[in-house]
């Protein structure tokens, strides 16, 4: 946010010599692109916050961690994949934003951390300040939501290497969590019931696929009317990622949680078990939800075979929180009274010879 470059320096010389104006760089559009974005980025502040827009480092006051015992930093960096060219194409970029804070600051809840900031980097092949102001304008609504504060961020303008209207976003983050709360594997025990949050739609992952069966093999226009949607394809496909960070931290302080497993790429089976100890099995019924009609459009307008869509798209689960069995009702009442969408869909078992960390069994409701 601060400053826009190419990582290359401007060049020198006479009036009719090469400049950095004349290589596709436009410095006064980054400038006018960190006023625009100013108001927004003011939004996400945190009282631990200090300076403003401008600086070569955002600082967060990290006395405020005195009140930890012993504080463990969690940080995670991610980005948005190929879901950007279908924002570009429909020239709708705040809600990329959104994807991108829910794609760094999830994973970072998932040990109990509390989100504390985030770093962004925006890449385009030239600087429209109000484009670039928009993105910023997603991401700090969605620090709000994510409960952290947008502390800085570059804007890196490349000419010659991206188109004038190509861009990608990328994000880092960082939260903090007590020690002797570190959610994880290690607390995992048999009997635990296997609580799974809905997702908004496809969130952030499995679009090279999306975009492969939806417009390279069925030639779907993103602007055409989807009668299961209710709304055109497009906006179906860009519906922005739930951000789920305040609801977990919600629920590790009205009941007991014994981890959490945030459902992105891989799909649910392979993220859930990475949560899942040696010598335990998740087993979740697939039963229990219906996908929401998005995952069966991809499947069926592709021929895509039920496991590789359940090992590429999240179909419709975007968080899975392990509670104990005792928990289960007071954890579904805390996420209802949020707002979220939430059921018990598995539990945790012994693991057989033969079986793996996660499995699905059954069918999807109809």
């Amino acid at each position: 946010m601060s400053s826009v470059s190419d990582q290359s320096p401007p060049a020198t010389g006479s009036p009719s010599g090469a400049s950095y104006a004349a290589a596709g760089v436009d410095i006064e559009a980054g400038d006018r692109a960190v006023e625009l974005m100013k108001e927004w980025v003011k939004k996400t502040r945190r009282p631990e916050v200090l300076g403003g827009i401008g600086g070569f480092a955002g600082l967060f006051d990290a006395s405020a961690l005195k009140r930890y015992e012993r504080p463990l930093l969690a940080s995670a960096t991610d980005g948005v994949g190929t879901k950007v060219d279908l924002a570009r194409q429909l020239g709708v970029y705040d809600s990329i934003g959104h994807d991108l804070v829910a794609m760094v600051m999830d994973d970072i809840v998932v040990c109990g951390a509390e989100p504390l900031f985030m770093t962004d980097y925006i890449c385009v092949g030239k600087v429209h300040p109000e484009r670039v102001a928009a993105i910023v304008k997603g991401i700090a609504e969605g620090c709000v939501l994510a409960g952290c504060a947008l502390v800085g961020g570059e804007t890196a303008e490349h000419p010659g290497l991206l188109g004038p209207d190509d861009f990608d976003v990328a994000g880092a983050g960082t939260g903090v969590v007590e020690a002797d709360r570190l959610l994880g594997a290690d607390r995992i025990r048999t009997g635990d019931a296997v609580i799974a949050m809905a997702a908004s739609g496809l969130h952030s992952n499995g679009y090279s696929l999306v975009r492969h069966v939806l417009f390279e093999r069925a030639n779907l226009s993103l602007d055409q009317h989807v009668e299961e949607f209710g709304r055109t394809l497009g906006e179906e496909l860009l519906e922005p990622t739930k951000i789920y960070s305040l609801d977990c931290l919600a629920l590790t302080r009205t009941t007991e949680v014994h981890a959490f497993s945030h459902i992105t790429g891989g799909g649910l089976a392979a993220n859930l078990a990475r949560v899942v100890p040696d010598g335990l099995h998740a087993i979740v019924d697939r039963e229990t939800w219906t996908p929401a009609p998005v995952f069966d459009l991809v499947g069926r307008t592709g021929q895509v075979e039920r496991l590789e869509l359940e090992k590429t798209l999240n179909m419709g689960v975007g968080m899975i929180a392990i509670v104990p069995e005792e928990s289960a009702d007071a954890a579904l009442a805390t996420l209802g009274d949020r707002g979220v969408d939430a059921w018990i869909a598995g539990e945790i078992t012994e693991r057989g010879e033969h079986t793996t960390g996660a499995a699905l069994i059954g069918d999807y409701a109809s």
